[in-house]
């Protein structure tokens, strides 16, 4: 029974390593996009772009994840994920994908508009290009402002992937939950919340290193 629980631990501590990991490969870039569309000098895009950050941060992530892995279905009249388990994680990286690049959006627009226009103008009597001004002044300026704010919501990250078990995603805490229903253990519960604990302790010893190795802008 213990080797039982173990390996269904593991195997749902690596489900939700790889739905953590998926959701940050796709949500940062797009997060940066939705940032620079609401900086948009054109009123449709910027205004589409608000109406859709203004629904995601709105409503529940859960609901969220819901809509997507159901809401095809009902109205194609077929599972576009799939009953399997890669259909449910894939759905659950989308879901989201779409709500942290939402909020990473906030976090990028905040830290670009943080940057003095000043020194873009002084990049630009220097006759740099507007890439060579981004690159090299803004992000580099924006990354030190966000990496706080971004860490809270990486770690939040971490534990919002146990919502994926309410389209039945066989992750972390599905493994734990299963267990205590099928055979009355309580104690997997426990080791979950130490995979969580250890988790997130090691993100947090690694955004502290990133803030130190960033100092360099005080």
């Amino acid at each position: 029974m213990l080797g039982n629980v173990t390996l269904a631990l593991l195997d749902g501590l690596a489900t939700t390593f790889q739905i953590f990991i998926f959701t940050l490969i796709f949500s940062l870039p797009l997060g940066l996009i939705l940032a620079f569309g609401s900086l948009s000098k054109w009123r449709p895009l910027r205004y589409l772009i608000q109406i859709l950050v203004w629904i995601i941060r709105g409503t529940p992530l859960m609901l969220q994840l819901i809509i997507i892995f159901y809401g095809p279905g009902l109205w194609l009249g077929k599972n576009i994920w799939s009953g399997n388990e890669a259909g449910r994680i894939t759905a659950t990286v989308v879901a989201f994908t779409i709500n942290y690049a939402c909020y990473f959006s906030v976090i990028f627009r905040g830290g670009i508009e943080g940057v003095p226009a000043g020194q873009r103008e002084a990049g630009q009597v220097l006759g740099m290009t507007r890439s060579q001004i981004f690159f090299r002044i803004t992000l580099l300026q924006m990354i030190k402002r966000v990496v706080p704010p971004m860490s809270n919501e990486i770690i939040t990250l971490v534990k919002d992937t146990s919502l994926a078990r309410t389209i039945a995603a066989q992750e972390l805490t599905f493994a734990g939950f299963s267990f205590m229903k099928s055979a009355g253990l309580t104690w997997p519960l426990f080791y979950t919340g130490v995979f969580y604990l250890i988790f997130v302790g090691i993100l947090t010893l690694l955004f502290n290193y990133i803030e130190r190795r960033l100092s360099y802008f005080r």
